[in-house]
């Protein structure tokens, strides 16, 4: 059974890097055939709700699967070393269906094309934010985040510990630099159209409630040691909004 966990947390694996680059491209309105600004096209109204549905669909999946109360009760039917896995199958299948399924809302919104210098100062942006988010899953442990660790201490038969809490790197400026990643490469575009702002608000919006689940759950986990980085670290945003006060401790 280890060997197939192990094949199988790959095969997982690729497919996450696959939708992921795909994603960058589809996103950044390059190279893909398929973009947030071209693909099928529909009326609006028909567009509108589609795009909401499919980010509704990938929000939920990807807040409900990831709660200790779900994987509490999904490790009972998946086995702990694949769930990890078998949970960035989910995301990155569903990642791939919006890809695939997105209708545009070509209209634009803002657009500086017309300025080179401010264009070229966008698209820096964008790439950035995706550089900050692949370096922030490599300082805290890429492998384990995408389910390799597990399924190669599985082929080991080595029991799983989850990687300790550090604070280094990005991680001193910011408490989530892969989302402060994300919301850098969503927004940062030279031509924003309206659908393109319709994800740019719908993924931020999610990710400020996923952070705020995410936290409940890392402070039930990590008690005082983890209240105190959210006092002296701000969220997103480096330098602002930091804690002044210790809030409540949420006993494990």
């Amino acid at each position: 059974m280890g060997f197939v966990a192990a094949v199988y947390g790959i095969v997982c694996y690729l497919i996450f890097l696959a939708s992921f680059l795909y994603a960058i491209g589809f996103v950044g309105d390059v190279i893909v055939p398929r973009t947030i600004d071209s693909g099928q096209s529909a009326a609006s109204a028909e567009a509108l709700i589609i795009d909401l549905l499919l980010l509704g669909a990938f929000a939920v999946q990807h807040s409900v699967m990831a709660r200790p109360g779900f994987k509490a009760i999904w490790t009972k039917i998946v086995p702990r070393s694949i769930e990890r896995s078998t949970y960035v199958l989910f995301s990155s299948l569903l990642l791939g269906l919006i890809c695939w399924q997105w209708r545009p809302l070509p209209s634009p919104v803002w657009d500086v094309t017309s300025s080179r210098v401010l264009a070229d100062v966008l698209l820096a942006l964008f790439w950035l934010g995706w550089v900050i988010l692949l370096l922030a899953t490599f300082m805290v442990n890429h492998f384990d985040l995408f389910g390799l660790r597990q399924v190669y201490l599985r082929l080991r038969k080595v029991d799983y510990s989850p990687p300790h809490f550090t604070q280094r790197a990005l991680y001193k400026i910011v408490r989530h630099p892969i989302m402060l990643g994300f919301v850098i490469a969503f927004w940062a575009t030279p031509r924003m159209s309206l659908g393109h702002l319709i994800f740019s608000i719908a993924t931020t919006a999610y990710i400020l409630v996923g952070i705020a689940l995410e936290e409940h759950d890392l402070a039930a986990v990590h008690g005082e040691q983890y209240q105190a980085y959210r006092c002296s670290v701000p969220m997103l945003i480096p330098g602002l909004f930091k804690r002044h006060r210790p809030p409540r401790v949420i006993s494990p």
